[in-house]
């Protein structure tokens, strides 16, 4: 049977970077005007006054130090608190597209492949900034791209996900090669001024080129041993923008139209999923948590992601097994495990194991088996 392999992957990291102290700040001065605006109804007592955020608050609560963003001036304006980006004329290359094209063309040089070699390229990310014409069809275009292209979302799982789709084609024979991309601006749904809530993302773009393995052979390559995806309904992490929102005569800027969480009852209920969705499909591939050389997991909290890899692993992990990026970069969704992969890989040795996993709202979850060279 043909086998899908994963023969390179591309990374694009914005040019902007806020740390914590930069974004506290301007968290800050916007709760102080705030609470100065409505003095009266504080000292009344029928407001209750906002509480500042802090440096040490962000580490404790997540791990993260800093995110990489498309823009930062305007998110760091306690006036305005989201980001400066301006809309582009309908001729133009678009924001996500051009994000894509430069971590496309990351993984295709270094895979040595063409673009007019591809069979397929899915753009798989949380929020896609048009309905359509579909954004993967434009970097088709822009890449000058064979084949078909289409988007899907699947909010923080949605790299995994189109990983599962891209594998399956393969194996079956239809596809030979396909380009997964995942642009994510996740500053642009995020609320500033939600002080649980306003460090947690950043943006980034990621691409994965997966191929049959006939053409691979002679190439440095993950072989996908296996996927598997498991989805559950809930509502602890919901955003409620969307095309009907205009149709309703309130709420159309209320806080759910951007990102919301409850974030104790995501870490309840989503560690012991995820740790039971991979240790699961490593037994169906005749495996255990002791086979798993490195866990490339999605970068949402460390405190997640160090009780994931301890359930996986059946110990504390180490920083080598599974590695962080989020300190750096901060959640950036679908993109987070796959930038923990194209990191922290070249290290793997021949016929060695690994694990990408990504989850989030929905919830949803994806777990992927790599190992480095033939699948024997």
């Amino acid at each position: 049977m043909t086998q899908a392999v994963i023969t390179a992957t591309g990374l694009f990291t914005p040019p902007e970077s806020i740390d914590n102290a930069a974004l506290v700040a301007s968290f800050n001065a916007w709760v102080d005007a705030e609470n100065a605006r409505h003095a009266d109804a504080i000292a009344s007592g029928e407001r209750e006054p906002l509480g500042h955020s802090s440096e040490a608050f962000i580490l404790k609560a997540s791990g993260i130090e800093s995110r990489y963003v498309m823009e930062a001036s305007g998110i760091l304006d306690p006036e305005r608190m989201r980001p400066r980006i301006p809309e582009r004329a309908n001729g133009e290359l678009s924001l996500q597209a051009e994000m894509g094209l430069a971590a496309a063309h990351q993984a295709l040089d270094k895979a040595g492949v063409r673009a007019d070699q591809l069979d397929l390229i899915i753009v798989a990310c949380s929020n896609l900034q048009r309905p359509y014409p579909a954004v993967s069809v434009e970097l088709q275009a822009a890449l000058g791209a064979g084949g078909y292209a289409f988007d899907m979302n699947v909010a923080c799982s949605s790299a995994t996900f189109a990983i599962d789709m891209a594998t399956n084609a393969i194996r079956a024979g239809s596809l030979e090669r396909v380009l997964v991309v995942n642009p994510e601006i996740c500053s642009a749904h995020l609320n500033f001024r939600d002080r649980d809530s306003h460090f947690i993302f950043g943006d980034a773009c990621t691409a994965i080129l997966l191929e049959a393995d006939h053409l691979a052979r002679e190439r440095e390559h993950f072989t996908v041993l296996g996927t598997r995806l498991v989805t559950r309904f809930s509502n602890a992490i919901r955003n409620n923008f969307g095309f009907l929102n205009r149709l309703a005569d309130t709420g159309a800027g209320a806080a759910d139209k951007l990102f919301v969480q409850e974030g104790r009852k995501v870490f309840k209920e989503v560690c012991p999923l995820v740790a039971e969705l991979i240790l699961d499909h490593l037994e169906s591939q005749a495996l255990t948590g002791e086979s798993v050389r490195r866990l490339w997991l999605h970068q949402a909290n460390r405190h997640m992601n160090d009780l994931i890899a301890k359930r996986v692993l059946g110990r504390e992990p180490s920083a080598a097994e599974a590695p962080v990026i989020l300190d750096r970069y901060a959640n950036t969704s679908s993109a987070g495990s796959i930038i923990a992969l194209h990191l922290h890989r070249d290290d793997l040795q021949q016929g060695e194991v690994g694990v990408v996993c990504s989850f989030g709202a929905g919830y949803s979850a994806g777990s992927v088996i790599l190992r480095k060279g033939n699948a024997c």
